[in-house]
């Protein structure tokens, strides 16, 4: 075998080494948003536990992605579909890592939301969480597969978790003027969805770079969102992320 073959057959496997390891993250972060949601629904203070600690084995993910992916770019000098496959998966792993940052920040406020009792349903955020997972497991598959089409559904499916959230953001704010005693938890139940709309942002970010390292072409319509109407410039700001 000549040189210049060996390291084609290096470099292809490097590149499925880094498809795996994205998906592998992926699948981590699919976890941690499952065991965040199902804290706040049961009010599990050791499955939020372990969604906090979590976090830790993605941060690790990304660093060792991060890792492999500078050794390709100053080793290898990919060119066209290869550097958009590897300058790609370095967008996407940044991504799921602020994933695991909000489900990590659901988890915390959920053990919080735990100390009150709520008169209302949680229905809404249940029906979120399960749109945002959706959408998270299809983007993720579109990685593993290296599949755009794939991509653009997750791209399209973000409009629906917009309007749940909106849905969501005026229930709360009507529980919080029909009592004050319903402000603190409400407030942690708004928090808890704007992080979970937040996740279906990235999930949309992360199929924008998928789709475009696939075909070298960008999703040039605009991005399906929701005005939210009246609440549309009501929008929380991100959650605070103490390390």
């Amino acid at each position: 075998m000549s040189e210049a073959q060996h390291i084609v057959k290096s470099y292809g496997q490097e590149l499925q080494l880094l498809r795996g390891l994205m998906t592998e993250m992926g699948g981590m972060v699919e976890n941690q948003v499952a065991l965040a949601t199902d804290a706040i629904l049961h009010g599990d203070v050791g499955v939020a536990t372990r969604a906090v600690e979590l976090d830790l084995q993605v941060d690790a993910q990304e660093r060792e992605a991060e890792q492999l992916i500078i050794r390709m770019l100053a080793l290898r000098q990919p060119m066209a579909d290869d550097l958009r496959q590897v300058v790609g998966a370095m967008k996407i792993t940044a991504a799921m890592e602020r994933i695991g940052d909000y489900a990590k920040n659901i988890a915390r406020r959920s053990i919080v939301l735990g100390e009150y009792r709520l008169p209302f349903s949680l229905t809404g955020i249940a029906n979120m969480s399960r749109l945002v997972q959706e959408n998270l497991k299809l983007v993720i598959d579109a990685i593993g597969e290296n599949d755009a089409d794939k991509a653009r559904q997750s791209w399209q499916a973000d409009l629906a978790i917009d309007e749940i959230y909106n849905s969501i953001f005026r229930e709360l704010v009507t529980y919080m003027m029909e009592d004050a005693r319903n402000i603190t938890p409400c407030t942690h139940l708004l928090f808890i969805a704007k992080n979970l709309e937040r996740i279906g942002d990235h999930a949309t970010n992360i199929a924008e770079h998928v789709h475009y390292a696939v075909t070298g072409e960008p999703l040039r319509e605009e991005r399906p969102k929701s005005d939210g109407s009246a609440f549309a410039g009501a929008r929380l700001p991100d959650d605070a992320d103490p390390r």
